[in-house]
């Protein structure tokens, strides 16, 4: 049963990976979609390819989602227009490096903490209220499998995913009594523009990441999240772990060196 169907969904971080993935992924189940990022471009390609392979509308938004200013503006309009979304997708997040702790740039904890942690809070805190006041709708916010054990120059990136995968169950609390769901999705490795992003645009030490071994693809997590927001209003599925199956936790995985 597709229960998508007619659902106003808000994605962060649609203009690549996960959060393009899961902009078709729900276009394809017929939701209407508010898609968020700060690369307006690309944004609007995406805008208008979905356009010409479906009814459900398509509406975009060029913001950083470190900007609580321009989220706020954002859902102000989407109130006005009776645009407000059922289901909101945290999904925008990145990492810098794999400096050790007393090693890193401390201008770069504010960036990831900023998108990672308070870009989430931003969002959620907007948009919860009218869920609540409706008694329906759905938070998820994608982790990782770095917010449920540590690496080696992981620290902040980890941090922040421990926060994430909190933030999730707190929410969850506060939400007892109402027919309002919070969900957090903790893939493994995916193969996105992650490792690029980490490691600022070197491509070599980027496509090393997932050499020899087949990783997730953004798609894999974007039928997850689907899968999740489309369970039945009386199940709540928390949590979910995706792995991809040469990879058993982050120190465990297989590597064909041929």
């Amino acid at each position: 049963m597709n229960r998508i169907q007619g659902k106003r969904v808000l994605i962060t971080g649609a203009s690549a990976g996960i959060g393009e993935a899961c902009a078709r992924a729900f276009h394809a189940r017929g939701a209407a979609l508010e898609l968020v990022a700060r690369r307006e471009e690309r944004l609007q390609h995406l805008k208008d390819e979905l356009s010409e392979g479906g009814d459900a509308p398509v509406h975009i938004h060029a913001l950083d989602v470190r900007n609580r200013e321009e989220i706020n503006r954002m859902v102000e309009e989407l109130r006005s227009e009776d645009r407000m979304p059922e289901v909101l997708v945290n999904n925008a997040g990145l990492v810098r490096g794999l400096a050790k702790l007393h090693e890193a740039d401390p201008d770069t904890f504010d960036e990831v903490i900023d998108t990672n942690v308070k870009g989430l809070l931003y969002l959620t805190r907007a948009l919860l209220p009218s869920m609540v006041e409706r008694n329906q709708g759905h938070v998820v916010n994608l982790g990782s499998i770095a917010g449920r054990m540590v690496y080696p120059g992981g620290n902040v990136y980890n941090a922040t995913k421990f926060a994430v995968r909190a933030l999730t169950h707190a929410t969850n609390v506060d939400l007892v009594g109402t027919r309002v769901r919070a969900s957090t999705i903790d893939p493994g490795a995916v193969e996105t523009e992650f490792s690029l992003v980490r490691f600022r645009g070197d491509e070599e030490r980027a496509a090393q990441v997932y050499q020899g071994f087949d990783p997730l693809g953004p798609e894999d997590v974007a039928d997850a999240i689907c899968y999740v927001v489309n369970a039945p209003q009386h199940v709540n599925i928390q949590e979910m772990l995706i792995m991809p199956t040469d990879q058993r936790n982050p120190y465990v995985r297989y590597r064909d060196e041929d």
